[in-house]
């Protein structure tokens, strides 16, 4: 009893160490950038703000929209990770590996150079419909043959369908040379011109995606011990599935909404995530929360300065990070 209120007293002080850490990221995000602003005056744009000055305005009407859309989605993408990866028992599985995020792109650009749709409610409501058509698709590719739905299969029907949702939102592009230029940044994934009510628009779908997975982790906990077993504890499978596969529908869905389809960031936290947490849900989906708003606000952070005076998306920067890290997960061995 002594070495798990122990286990647990460390692991809640690791937390609130993790949540100090990402205001101070929030924080310095708000301060660098093209602009130099001090954290004084980070600090007085909320205190005291002078709608005359200028390090003021920058951080009120850009660098807190940005700031705080950064942490939003890396929490998202991050906790929808860990819910695929628990789901599928496969750590190298992600929204983006597996095609999710860009069944939502695919239908985002569909609806922008098509239909010619701009309201962001709407692009949210298309979003979470290609999610879910490409989360689908992959469950039933997926399940195919004889052994049914392994891990193995599961990356190989997302990477089958990440290629041809890819190549039909290129063919689109091709084809309206007019969207090109307006959707081109938003695909790398980005969080640089963001305003507060876009992420306003998906902040409650957000929201009851980091509730429902907090609820919903002890289930996972059971669930990661096999079908059989957890049915034999009495647990309802389908029902826990179907909940699961719907947070992370709105989760992914509204990340990509909001800012594109940032990758690698629901493959690389809850890896991380579990050397602080260990393999209790309970504990991985709020450490992959915090970790996943502190790596892409790092991401963005860093992006502004890689190639001054412009600026690099988030998504180029989290793909350096997350391609080497998808290699040495591949190679402890991952799947049959």
């Amino acid at each position: 009893m002594g070495r798990l209120f122990a286990g647990n007293l460390s692991k809640s002080i690791g937390l609130v160490i993790g949540f100090i850490v990402l205001l101070a990221c929030v924080f310095a995000s708000m301060a660098y950038g093209a602009t130099p602003i001090t954290w004084s005056e980070v600090y007085h744009s909320f205190m005291h703000y002078d709608d005359t000055s200028n390090a003021h305005i920058i951080v009120q009407t850009s660098r807190v929209p940005r700031a705080f859309t950064a942490a939003a989605i890396g929490a998202s993408l991050a906790i929808a990770g860990s819910l695929i990866q628990g789901l599928t028992r496969n750590p190298l599985a992600d929204p983006n590996v597996i095609g999710i995020n860009f069944g939502a792109s695919f239908m985002v650009v569909f609806a922008v150079t098509v239909m010619s749709v701009s309201s962001l409610p709407v692009l949210t409501g298309v979003s979470f419909l290609g999610a879910a058509i490409a989360a689908m698709a992959v469950y039933l590719l997926g399940s195919l043959g004889r052994d049914g739905l392994t891990p193995l299969k599961i990356i190989l029907a997302g990477a089958a369908l990440s290629a041809l949702f890819a190549s039909f939102t290129q063919g689109m592009l091709v084809l309206n040379e007019n969207s090109l230029n307006e959707v081109m940044f938003w695909l790398t994934g980005s969080v640089s011109g963001r305003s507060l009510e876009m992420l306003q628009a998906v902040l409650p779908f957000m929201a009851v995606g980091w509730v429902g997975a907090l609820w919903i982790a002890r289930h996972m906990n059971v669930l990661t011990m096999g079908e059989d077993t957890a049915q034999g504890l009495g647990q309802r499978t389908l029902f826990i599935k179907l909940a699961a596969g719907t947070l992370i529908i709105a989760l992914a869905g509204s990340s990509v909404a909001v800012a594109g389809p940032v990758g690698f960031i629901g493959l690389v936290v809850p890896t991380i995530a579990r050397q602080f947490s260990g393999n209790d849900y309970r504990w991985i989906i709020p450490y992959s929360a915090v970790l996943g708003g502190i790596i892409v606000l790092l991401a963005d952070i860093a992006a502004r300065f890689v190639i001054r005076p412009e600026e690099l998306p988030v998504g180029v920067m989290t793909a350096i990070i997350g391609i080497p890290a998808f290699i040495v997960i591949a190679r402890r061995g991952v799947v049959k």
